[in-house]
């Protein structure tokens, strides 16, 4: 199984990537009457890190603080004015609290453990494609207009997006964009409808327009392609049908070679995707190296307040941000987790945290939609996070075919995407679940181009189906529960609000 961090980890959070066979001490320089020659210089032997720093968003403040952090052995990679974060290099070991202390400046945190450029980890793995047969038979099967795989979609009628697409596809003046591990907009079933004006590589925390730019290397994960794939996919004869496959859609990169998602560079994404008037963001990850992210810890606020700041300049702008809850199967909203993946560029260890002041992000942010993963029998999937009060809603995300197998001519619990280089394969994960939800909020768009974010989220969670809560949990069937609902029908731990309803979006 795939380590990814896509939830992200093929999920990726872990997202879970599943193959066809299975189924991330120093006071302040302070100026003075002294010579500059007189001034001590900060110290430069530590490993080169990569820091945001979070400041009050006016032009006096950003430019005092870019000073102090020059003074400080910092150098500035970039610097969002409008949400007041800098991007900031240094090697200096106490270059954190030194800045911390400088007027103007809120919150400052290192990104990450691991030097500049990351220390490689975990393969993440490739799902198995299908083979020529496979995509032979199920083409045989297709009916009507249907795509020639998309018989092994149970996850179109099981949001009614089957019955939406009769209605409409989807309207070429929506952009969704994946901020993920990359997208291979050469595939036939991507090609046309990606969006390359809305697209961009953000790795480094500053967007690079190089044309492919984009686009994950043959050994980087293909998470971001199937995600894609299952947002909008084309209607045009080949491969699978997305979720809306009339909208455009986007690839923001902000996964580095070795798979980390790191806090510049999803900032660096939704401030991409706020200023070219992307409508939708899906977010299947969860920001590295931190699971969770406690603001009792310097460094981890810093990472919080900064991608915060960047998720409501987005929101404000128009978009809707769906991220995905997570492959755990923790209980969000219990009083402790013990999280043992962090940090996960360093040396983890068992920490205990508390999930009311430690948050997942961006999936626990505030106005963020998170999703929670169903399988085919439309239970919560075995590994999906689940939480009264943080679970907005849920929709298909597979899960292992021996706890939830589909109705034929399917044949796998899992979800069917693309995969780099024209291929498709399996994958499931709330990682799935997240870009259903994408495709329902772009259909609503759609069919309300006027409508604020604030209003598609309203639309997305009345028009939601109802699911009550599954009780007792018994996914495997061993006589023992495997986790607990609470809640009522209309709005529980399990599903939220209820399951994403396509055929809603696109006639209420």
């Amino acid at each position: 199984m795939a380590h990814l961090r896509s939830r992200h980890r093929l999920a990726l959070a872990v997202p879970v990537v599943l193959s066809l066979t299975a189924s991330l001490g120093f006071l302040p320089t302070v100026a003075s009457a002294a010579t500059p020659a007189a001034e001590a210089a900060p110290a430069a032997d530590g490993p080169n890190l990569s820091y945001v720093v979070n400041t009050r968003a006016d032009h006096r403040t950003v430019e005092s603080v870019r000073r102090a952090i020059a003074r400080n052995g910092g150098t500035v990679v970039t610097s969002y004015d409008r949400i007041g974060v800098i991007v900031v290099h240094s090697a200096n070991p106490g270059f954190a609290r030194a800045i911390r202390a400088v007027r103007g400046v809120d919150s400052a945190g290192a990104t990450r453990n691991a030097p500049l450029p990351a220390q490689s980890t975990t393969d993440v793995g490739t799902p198995k494609a299908l083979g020529a047969d496979q995509v032979a038979e199920a083409g045989a099967r297709a009916a009507g207009d249907q795509d020639p795989l998309e018989p092994l979609q149970w996850d179109l009628p099981a949001i009614k997006a089957d019955k939406a697409h009769e209605k409409t596809l989807g309207s070429r003046d929506v952009t969704v964009a994946v901020i993920d591990t990359g997208v291979d907009d050469t595939h036939p079933d991507i090609a046309p409808n990606f969006d390359r004006e809305a697209s961009a590589n953000c790795v480094s925390g500053k967007a690079d327009t190089t044309d492919g730019a984009w686009r994950p290397s043959a050994s980087e994960s293909p998470h971001g392609t199937h995600v894609a794939g299952e947002i909008a996919a084309a209607k045009n004869g080949v491969g699978i049908t997305g979720v809306a496959p009339g909208v455009k859609v986007a690839g923001i990169k902000v996964a580095n070679p070795d798979g980390f998602f790191y806090t510049e560079a999803v900032v660096c994404g939704f401030v991409w995707a706020a200023e070219h008037h992307v409508d939708v963001t899906n977010n299947s990850y969860y920001t590295d190296p931190w699971y969770f992210n406690c603001t009792t810890d310097p460094d981890q606020k810093a990472l919080v307040d900064a991608i915060t700041r960047a998720s409501r300049y987005a929101e404000r702008k128009g978009t809707v941000n769906v991220a995905a809850a997570g492959n755990e199967n923790y209980d969000l909203a219990s009083d402790s987790i013990t999280d043992p993946v962090s940090p996960n560029d360093g040396t983890p260890s068992d920490r205990v945290i508390d999930p009311h002041r430690c948050f997942d992000i961006p999936t626990q942010l505030p106005g963020v939609v998170t999703v929670a993963a169903t399988g085919a029998k439309g239970l919560k999937s075995s590994f999906s996070n689940y939480g009264l009060g943080v679970i907005d809603i849920a929709a298909p995300g597979g899960d292992s075919t021996a706890y939830q197998a589909p109705q034929p001519p399917a044949t796998s619990g899992l979800i069917l995407g693309p995969l780099p280089g024209g291929t498709w394969g399996y994958m499931a994960g709330t990682s799935m679940a997240t870009p259903h939800v994408a495709g329902v909020a772009a259909l609503i768009k759609s069919t309300h181009p006027h409508a604020s974010a604030a209003l598609v989220k309203a639309l997305l969670y009345a028009e939601a189906n109802a699911t009550p809560c599954t009780d007792p949990y018994d996914i495997n069937g061993d006589g023992k529960v495997d986790a607990v609902c609470k809640g009522s029908r209309n709005y529980n731990g399990f599903y939220g609000r209820g399951t994403a309803d396509a055929l809603a979006a696109v006639t209420k």
